[in-house]
């Protein structure tokens, strides 16, 4: 092709049918359905937006969440804000000005941690306030490190910036750019909590907080969210992006002569870390990280890889390096919101908007944000964290190295002491890999036929046990069931998988389970019809091991029946 022909080529337009008939075509038979996501806050994840389908959903609400995002951030980009996990005051002054000298912008603290302080390092820490904002969480009012803020002179308390949540403390005067009024959706986040609860929980606050201000402007200049975000990435930034648009018309509702932005921080959400293979909770807090990022947080706090038990020097620097990479490289710090203008994104935002306005209306009507707290919301939260729960318990939800591609030779290492977080979904796993760390049944996969005939089914169940700790070895391939009969004889084991075609296992399960050892657990690999599968079960074979199956279940079952066969 010469370049005068490849310079006249033009590309022919395609419409959304066009692209539906060939995505159909792909699908050889399934339905168009299958494309679809459905999401835990209702909403249908299609596999292609077009400009239709925002101007469909998000018809009057575009212009105003164009410009409410905009009008909601001081500035571009967003604060640096590593925590200190040290155990002690002197060693929290020695990280925090480690940190900051490699890149950290802020000073991070969490009141749930006691330690012991001293004046002198709470001196030295308050000579930082004017020129690093200062963000606190989980504290008290008796909380000695609340002690810096008297420690600053009066003619610099101006200048501190950050926010401070703190349980019956009242900042000293002079503090204007501190903010104390804090809805934080930590806990409910880690209880299940979906990103419409999350949105509505934040404007349920928000009203229950402002009426003990004399004006709303005084209120929205105390006003801050703190935000888990976690690996659903793109619906992440649009949860960010929807609180923006949902302040906009909250303020509206209190005739606010102007928006005044609120502080979002966010921090990696821990629901999704796993204390196994613990180097992919690297991934996740990328992840989350860059969501956070794109959808326009004003602070981020990224919780290192092995925040669970017990941070070093390197897992703190790979964590905060997570930030000064995506400043650097990425250049999503120049604009104020770097995710505008995606038919997703804005699709996305739209939905969560008009979902979480129609649940805050409803707390509302409860009786407001306390009420709804200490009514609804637990069955709410408790229905949710079951479903997510259950995602990854069945695989339908993966956690790499946990409920899929497990390492059985990953030491699994005890929880920080100080550091508990509820509704983690590797727990589950974690709890299972304990059961069989100090004893297990000795287990063989039975296969049967040439490679081609077991290999698929041999391999889903041992990565399958391996999720729970479980290890495995490989029988012989055997060509009859007699053979596998007189090895079976030899071996002395606890429990065996039968894994070959379905068509074998039809033909010869009758006739295994007639000869097996009583003292032998035996599931086959697979799922059968429903008669096939009782009559089985009536003549010895323990279950099956197929994918969807609760696992968490399935290995107590495993457990059980071996404990039982070992103390007859």
């Amino acid at each position: 092709m010469t370049i005068h022909k490849m310079k006249t080529i033009t590309f022919q337009d395609t419409d959304y049918e066009t692209w539906k008939e060939v995505a159909l075509a792909s699908l050889k038979g399934q339905p168009f359905d299958q494309l679809i996501t459905k999401t835990i806050e209702g909403i249908d994840l299609q596999p292609l937006y077009t400009e239709e389908d925002l101007l469909k959903q998000a018809d009057g609400v575009l212009a105003q969440s164009i410009s409410a995002i905009r009008n909601s951030k001081n500035e571009t980009g967003w604060i640096i804000a590593q925590q200190q996990y040290a155990k002690d005051g002197k060693a929290f002054l020695v990280e925090l000005k480690n940190s900051i000298e490699k890149g950290n912008g802020a000073i991070v603290y969490d009141g749930s941690v006691a330690l012991k302080w001293e004046q002198d390092t709470l001196t030295e820490i308050a000579q930082l306030l004017p020129e690093y904002p200062v963000f606190i969480k989980n504290a008290s009012a008796d909380n000695a490190f609340l002690e810096v803020f008297n420690l600053v002179p009066t003619d610099l308390r101006a200048t501190v910036r950050g926010a401070v949540s703190a349980l019956n403390w009242s900042k000293p005067k002079g503090y204007v750019n501190v903010r104390v009024v804090c809805a934080d959706l930590w806990t409910v986040h880690h209880k299940g909590a979906d990103a419409v609860t999350e949105l509505a929980l934040t404007l349920a606050q928000a009203a229950e907080s402002a009426s003990s201000y004399k004006s709303f402007d005084e209120f929205a200049k105390d006003f801050y969210v703190r935000f888990a975000i976690d690996t659903n990435f793109f619906l992440e930034i649009a949860k960010i992006r929807a609180f923006r648009v949902l302040w906009h018309s909250f303020s509206s509702a209190y005739n606010a002569e102007k928006q005044i932005p609120v502080l979002v921080h966010a921090e990696t959400s821990l629901r999704s870390y796993s204390k196994l293979d613990s180097y992919v909770n690297l991934l996740r807090a990328g992840n989350e990280t860059f969501s956070a990022v794109l959808g326009g947080a004003d602070v981020v706090t990224v919780h290192p890889h092995d925040v669970l038990t017990g941070t070093t020097t390197a897992s703190r620097r790979l964590a905060r390096n997570i930030q000064i990479v995506l400043k650097e490289e990425t250049h999503t710090g120049k604009v104020i919101d770097p995710s505008a203008g995606s038919y997703y994104i804005e699709t996305l935002t739209a939905e969560l908007v008009e979902k979480a306005w129609k649940l805050f209306l409803e707390m509302d009507s409860y009786g407001g944000y306390i009420k709804y707290v200490d009514g609804p919301l637990e069955k709410r939260l408790e229905e949710l964290s079951e479903i997510r729960q259950d995602e990854v318990a069945k695989g339908k939800k993966s956690l790499i190295g946990t409920n899929v591609y497990a390492n059985l030779d990953e030491t699994l290492l005890p929880d920080v002491k100080d550091l508990q977080i509820e509704g983690r979904f590797a727990e589950q796993f974690e709890k299972s890999r304990v059961l069989y760390s100090t004893s297990q049944p000795k287990t063989t996969l039975l296969t049967f036929g040439e490679l081609k005939d077991y290999k698929v089914r041999a391999d889903f169940a041992s990565g399958f046990l391996a999720t729970g700790g479980i290890r495995t070895k490989q029988s012989p391939a055997f060509q009859n069931v007699q053979d596998a009969h007189n090895w079976l004889a030899t071996e002395k084991l606890d429990y065996v998988i039968v894994c070959a075609s379905p068509e074998y296992i039809d033909e010869a399960m009758d006739e295994l389970l007639l000869g097996m050892p009583s003292e032998i657990a035996i599931d086959v690999a697979g799922k059968f019809d429903e008669k096939r599968s009782k009559d089985w079960i009536e003549k010895g074979l323990s279950g099956f091991i197929f994918s969807g199956q609760n696992r968490v279940e399935k290995f107590l079952e495993i457990n059980n029946k071996w404990k039982g066969a070992e103390e007859k």
